[in-house]
């Protein structure tokens, strides 16, 4: 996974910088948005590495944001479709390590590979999480009862397809056991007004200079890095998920 903080002038901070993404997410956060953190996500074939159930905001809290007006534009770049009818036995088995409860088998029909949301959590507000493997883990005894509540989606994108989801939404992700690889650009936003009450290796409020949708096209800068603030995280310390 590859981390910057600021969008930058090249084609991937058109994107960031675009009305159809940084203007979606000022309207459906009420106000200003600030560019927060974009990340470059790459699964491997067979390898990529799973997400386990957690909400954004789970880690951003910590990160000192006081509300939850926050909220992930995830871009798939590969498609992310059900590809493998999997027999009840093997679901079993995948959803346990995924801690995804076996009360939810007879809705499921696919193994996923790219990502579940439990639709209309982020209404129950933030959950607590706790360390695992690197990454924020949402409790799982409250993920399950809210799991008896909503329903359980695989979201399916084609490349190109944008989610647009709040920071308080339960999703998760598994390994990528297919041939293919599993490539998102996953764009964050904060809202002007929830800026940071402690320093951190995310950005405080920056103004974000947004561009029409046809700077996207219009780009012919790829490679310029300049600005963009890249994480590392072996000195950041940056969490895995």
């Amino acid at each position: 996974m590859v981390i910057w903080n600021h969008p930058g002038v090249d084609v991937t901070g058109m994107v960031a910088r675009c009305e159809k993404v940084a203007g979606t997410c000022e309207k459906l956060l009420g106000g200003e948005v600030y560019h927060y953190v974009t990340k470059f996500m790459m699964k491997p074939a067979r390898i990529g590495g799973r997400h386990v159930w957690h909400q954004d905001y789970g880690y951003w809290y910590q990160y000192g944001n006081l509300f939850p007006n926050m909220m992930t534009t995830f871009v798939a770049i590969d498609n992310a479709t059900k590809e493998m009818a999997v027999s009840r036995t093997i679901l079993r088995l995948y959803m346990s390590l995924c801690f995804i409860s076996p009360l939810r088998l007879t809705v499921l029909k696919y193994i996923s590979i790219w990502t579940w949301v439990l639709k209309g959590s982020h209404k129950c507000g933030r959950i607590d999480h706790s360390s695992l493997d690197g990454q924020q883990c949402a409790d799982m005894e409250r993920v399950e009862e809210i799991a008896k509540q909503v329903p359980l989606e695989y979201v399916e994108l084609e490349r190109g397809d944008a989610l647009f989801f709040h920071c308080n939404l339960l999703h998760c992700s598994s390994a990528n056991t297919s041939p293919s690889r599993r490539w998102a650009f996953i764009c964050v936003y904060n809202r002007a007004d929830n800026n940071p009450v402690k320093a951190h290796y995310h950005p405080f409020y920056t103004p974000l200079e947004k561009v029409p949708n046809s700077a996207i096209l219009e780009c012919q800068d790829f490679t310029t890095m300049d600005g963009k603030w890249f994480n590392d995280p072996i000195t950041d310390n940056i969490p895995t998920g």
